[in-house]
């Protein structure tokens, strides 16, 4: 065996732009001749569709959803009826019922239907209606203090 029988892997040689014309890539230097991909700098967007009406353009667009809103869970307080009389009812007494799904979102008590047990009602929000409606009743509606500004 001799050296120059020797299977050595090959490694391909980078190509060297812009070194004359004798070196194939020389002048535009692989880049064609003139437009955005010549120029120094370039860059696409990642939405660019070769001058056609990008698709992000061409979708109609509607409504207005705020990134703020929060979604309450809501109970009203016809529903608080199958509560016994006395009772607090806050976030868990409202899971263990049913009327609520999780206890990560906020409740909101609204003033649908009568009530006639005196409960201790504690949630996020409450309307007004149904605010009136606990009191009237006997009971007290309780939401937490806003945290201060």
């Amino acid at each position: 065996m001799q050296i120059s029988e020797l299977n050595v892997p090959h490694k391909k040689k980078r190509k060297r732009l812009g070194r004359g014309p004798g070196s194939g890539h020389g002048k535009t230097a692989g880049r064609g001749t003139k437009g955005h991909k010549a120029r120094s700098g370039y860059k696409r967007k990642a939405t660019f569709e070769g001058g056609q009406m990008p698709l992000q353009r061409r979708v109609p667009k509607r409504g207005f959803r705020p990134l703020d809103k929060t979604e309450y869970q809501v109970v009203n307080v016809r529903n608080l009826e199958r509560f016994e009389d006395g009772q607090t009812v806050d976030a868990q007494a409202l899971k263990a019922g049913g009327l609520i799904k999780s206890l990560k979102r906020p409740v909101k008590i609204l003033g649908t239907g009568p009530l006639t047990k005196k409960l201790t009602v504690q949630a996020d929000r409450f309307s007004q209606s149904a605010r009136e409606k606990i009191t009237q009743a006997g009971g007290t509606a309780e939401a937490p203090a806003a945290p201060p500004a």
